[in-house]
């Protein structure tokens, strides 16, 4: 039993750290995407921090099983460098016992990856969406920062204020510049509109108003001469009006149940994906048992690149056997198990090829002695 808990802990604090290391290195590459996006516009500011906690739950369940992987090449790899394993080894601890001990950890593990990929993850990923599709609903001026141009997300209207009240209503110093389509989507140029100051109406039946007060407007088309100028006291804009979905379209985001009672072949495939995270967890925990066996001579790191590409070529084969599997390139029957079945073979092979060649080294030495 002190065994057990000193290797039990000896994994999870070294699954915690790894597992903290990357969180922060994947978060940190998130959030200075989403950055760029608020600082174009495309977000609101306001709720960077709250898209980074409906995502994390999905970071989670990809981070968890990779951080147990390296957790137990590194804590049993430093317990090989320091010649413990083989006290251990002296006192009968084999390779399959020493398996089943990490299962513990490993068990823990899963069960915490199942409950994010078959329920939080989903719940996150649908809260992601609608606050996306509240973004989506927002006009320029909603995300207007003084003193910046701001494009739309389709390139099709440049704006830009000097100044904006707080309450997101006056503007001063406008600059508008936008595409003119003709009816059958040709380009007929651009119109230019600039004035003095501006401001937001709401009519009693719902249309919102831009209103701009002494300024110009100019039409024509960049690199020719026939710009046309009108000045103009006041000037009104019919802004679209909002359209918030609550319609979740994407199958991350979908509840476990909602897939099951789906016969979709897509649903099928997210079903399984959520299915294989923690499966996953078990088999590299298998071959991580294993690989993580070193010579105190060699050091603790030389099957540490080995042992990351094979998870790596685990992980990829599967997400590329998913893709395959919504595009109906394998079939149903087949799901993702084949793959799960072909690294749960390797990690058979990993876990008793060592224990079968040292038997037939030592019947090959018996041999040489009884012929000697």
């Amino acid at each position: 039993m002190i065994v057990f808990r000193y290797l039990s802990r000896e994994v999870l604090l070294t699954l915690s750290a790894v597992s903290a290391v990357l969180l922060v290195i994947i978060m940190s590459g998130r959030f200075i995407k989403f950055l760029a996006q608020a600082a174009s516009g495309a977000l609101d500011p306001g709720s960077l921090f709250l898209i980074m906690g409906f995502r994390l739950p999905g970071f989670l369940q990809l981070i968890l099983p990779l951080g147990l992987f390296l957790g137990i090449l590194l804590a049993y790899g430093r317990l090989y460098l320091e010649s413990e394993m083989t006290v251990l080894s002296a006192t009968g601890m084999s390779q399959q016992r020493l398996l089943g001990m990490t299962l513990f950890p490993a068990t823990l593990v899963a069960v915490i990856v199942a409950w994010l990929s078959l329920s939080l993850a989903p719940q996150g990923a649908n809260q992601f969406q609608l606050l996306l599709n509240k973004q989506d609903a927002m006009t320029e001026f909603d995300t207007l920062v003084p003193g910046r141009f701001q494009a739309l997300r389709d390139g099709s209207r440049v704006t830009y204020t000097e100044q904006l009240s707080d309450d997101r209503i006056n503007l001063g110093g406008v600059f508008i510049s936008e595409k003119r389509l003709s009816a059958d989507q040709k380009d007929r140029g651009i119109s230019v509109l600039v004035a003095e100051k501006g401001r937001q109406e709401i009519k009693e039946d719902g249309n919102r108003y831009l209103i701009l007060d002494n300024g110009y407007r100019y039409d024509g088309n960049p690199g020719l001469a026939d710009y046309r100028a009108i000045k103009y006291d006041t000037y009104g804009v019919l802004l679209p009006k909002p359209d918030v979905s609550d319609e979740v379209t994407d199958r991350d985001a979908m509840t476990t149940r909602t897939l099951l009672d789906n016969p979709d072949i897509r649903a099928r495939a997210e079903l399984e994906w959520r299915l294989s995270l923690p499966l996953l967890v078990f088999i590299v925990t298998l071959m991580a048992v294993p690989l993580s066996r070193v010579n105190p001579r060699q050091g603790r790191f030389l099957k540490l690149l080995p042992a990351i590409l094979l998870y790596m070529a685990y992980l990829t084969i599967l997400i590329a056997a998913r893709g395959a599997l919504e595009k109906g390139k394998i079939p149903p029957a087949l799901g993702l198990w084949w793959v799960h079945a072909i690294f749960l073979a390797i990690g058979l092979g990993l876990l008793y090829w060592e224990p079968l060649r040292l038997k037939m080294a030592s019947r090959r030495s018996a041999l040489e002695v009884t012929r000697g």
